[in-house]
């Protein structure tokens, strides 16, 4: 691997386009409407398909009403992963996932720009994957309230900015829009 390499083989990760995470970002209708529009061009290219889930204990309760995926988008038979962390890979079986279905790169979008996505962003670098961060199809909230010094327009900015510049030995991460994703 160098530095320059790109998926061979990507996996679309949807990270967390659950009702109450969508519900309180920018955009939502927009960045939904993108997110299903990857996953045609995913599926139709035969590109698999792994969503991710999260739930907390008081905010994303397991089960509940807005714990679940948006009712625009469905997962289908793809796989969907649980997780309890904002690295979509820590202590979950998606690098199993990945494996199954034979992907040695992430082509990445959902929802919170400033944390799940962050995280796991450096989390497939940190694990040796290649990433492309969409960047029109990723989104949060507004989290100035909670000492945030950015507004979430700025958060999106900042981690397009970053992940076009980050490299870690190996691998590196990339930014595409989604008219420009699989090939498009």
């Amino acid at each position: 691997m160098t530095d320059t390499q790109t998926p061979g083989t990507p996996a679309l990760l949807v990270v967390d386009v659950q009702r109450d995470v969508i519900a309180e970002s920018i955009h939502p209708e927009a960045t939904v409407e993108t997110i299903r529009g990857l996953v045609e061009r995913a599926r139709a290219r035969s590109v698999p398909v792994i969503w991710v889930r999260h739930h907390a204990d008081e905010e994303l309760v397991l089960g509940s009403d807005g714990w679940q995926i948006v009712p625009e988008l469905d997962p289908g038979e793809d796989p969907v992963v649980e997780k309890r962390y904002g690295d979509s890979f820590a202590d979950t079986d998606l690098q199993d996932q990945l494996r199954r279905v034979g992907a040695d790169g992430v082509v990445l979008c959902g929802a919170q720009t400033d944390a799940c996505i962050r995280g796991t962003f450096y989390g497939a670098l940190y694990r040796g994957y290649p990433v492309t961060l969409v960047s029109d199809a990723h989104t949060t909230g507004d989290l100035r309230p909670w000492g945030a010094p950015v507004g979430p327009e700025e958060s999106i900015a900042l981690l397009n900015l970053y992940a076009e510049n980050t490299s870690l030995p190996g691998v590196r991460g990339s930014v595409v829009t989604a008219a420009e994703a699989f090939g498009d």
